[in-house]
C-alpha cells in the first residue's frame, strides 16, 4: 500500500505549482513510462501493477524505487479514468541551451492552452525532427499530465523551452525566415519551403497575437474547399511542417 505522504505528493504533482516546487511531473500509461525508463530522464519513482511488473521488469533501472499496487490503487493514484499498467515520478530536465539562430526549423506556439494540443504538437515535433518547440509563457504547462499522455513518449525526445515571443522573435537576424499561417497568405501547397527558420502557430480560437504577427516575414494559407471556419491547431501545424519537408 502507498503511503498517504507519497499519495499526496503524487497527487499535489498533478498541479503546476507544486510541479514547479518539487522539480517533478507524472508520466502516466505503459508505453509513457517505458519511454521514460528507456530515455535519459531521470527517474524518481515507478508504481506498477503486477501483471506490468512481470513484462517489464528487466527494463527497471536499479536504484530506482518500485512499487507493486492494485489497478484500483494506481488509477486512484493518477488522473487517467483507468490505469492497469504504470505510473512514474520524473524529474523535470534543466532547460537545454535555446539555438541562437534557427538552425533547421523550430516550431513556435502562441497561447496554445489546450494540453491536448500541445502534447500532439510535441509529438509532430518529435516526428519531423524538429529542432525544438518554443513555447509563449501563456501556453499550457509541457509537463502537465495531460500533455504528457498526449505526446504519446515524445516528451523525452522533443527539446521544449519557454520565452516571451514577441521579444525573442525579434532578437533573430533580418534574413531568417519566420513563418505563421494567415486567411491571407500564400497557398502553401503552390510553394517549395526549406525547413529553415521559425513555424509560428497560435490558438485555434484567437489565433496569433498581433505582437506576434507583426514578426513575420511570410505568411502561410491553407486552402480548403468546405465550410469549416478553422483547423485545429495541431492539424493545421501537421499540414504546414508536412509542406516543409516534402521536398526532401
Amino acid at each position: 500500500m502507498v503511503s498517504k505522504a507519497v499519495v499526496k505528493y503524487v497527487h499535489a504533482l498533478q498541479q503546476k505549482k507544486y510541479r514547479l516546487r518539487h522539480g517533478a511531473f507524472l508520466v502516466e500509461g505503459g508505453k509513457s513510462v517505458r519511454e521514460l525508463l528507456s530515455s535519459g530522464l531521470l527517474t524518481e519513482r515507478v508504481f506498477l501493477t503486477a501483471e506490468f511488473a512481470a513484462k517489464i521488469g528487466q527494463e527497471l533501472p536499479a536504484g530506482v524505487p518500485v512499487e507493486i499496487i492494485s489497478e484500483a490503487e494506481l488509477t486512484q493514484l493518477g488522473t487517467l479514468s483507468t490505469n492497469n499498467t504504470a505510473l512514474a515520478v520524473a524529474r523535470i530536465p534543466a532547460e537545454p541551451a535555446l539555438p541562437t539562430s534557427a538552425a533547421g526549423l523550430l516550431l513556435a506556439l502562441d497561447e496554445v492552452r489546450d494540453p491536448g494540443n500541445l502534447g500532439t504538437l510535441i509529438r509532430l515535433a518529435d516526428w519531423y525532427g524538429l529542432t525544438g518547440i518554443v513555447c509563449s509563457e501563456t501556453c499550457a504547462d509541457p509537463w502537465n499530465p495531460k500533455t504528457v499522455a498526449a505526446t504519446m513518449g515524445s516528451f523525452t525526445r522533443v527539446r521544449i523551452w519557454q520565452r516571451e515571443l514577441p521579444q525573442w522573435l525579434g532578437t533573430f537576424p533580418a534574413a531568417t525566415p519566420i513563418y505563421g499561417a494567415d486567411l491571407a497568405g500564400d497557398n502553401v501547397h503552390r510553394l517549395a519551403l526549406a525547413p529553415e527558420g521559425v513555424l509560428v502557430m497560435g490558438s485555434e480560437s484567437h489565433g496569433l497575437r498581433p505582437e506576434v504577427h507583426a514578426r513575420l516575414t511570410r505568411r502561410l494559407h491553407i486552402p480548403g474547399r468546405g465550410g469549416a471556419e478553422s483547423l485545429n491547431v495541431a492539424v493545421s501545424a501537421g499540414i504546414l511542417l508536412d509542406n516543409f519537408f516534402r521536398q526532401l
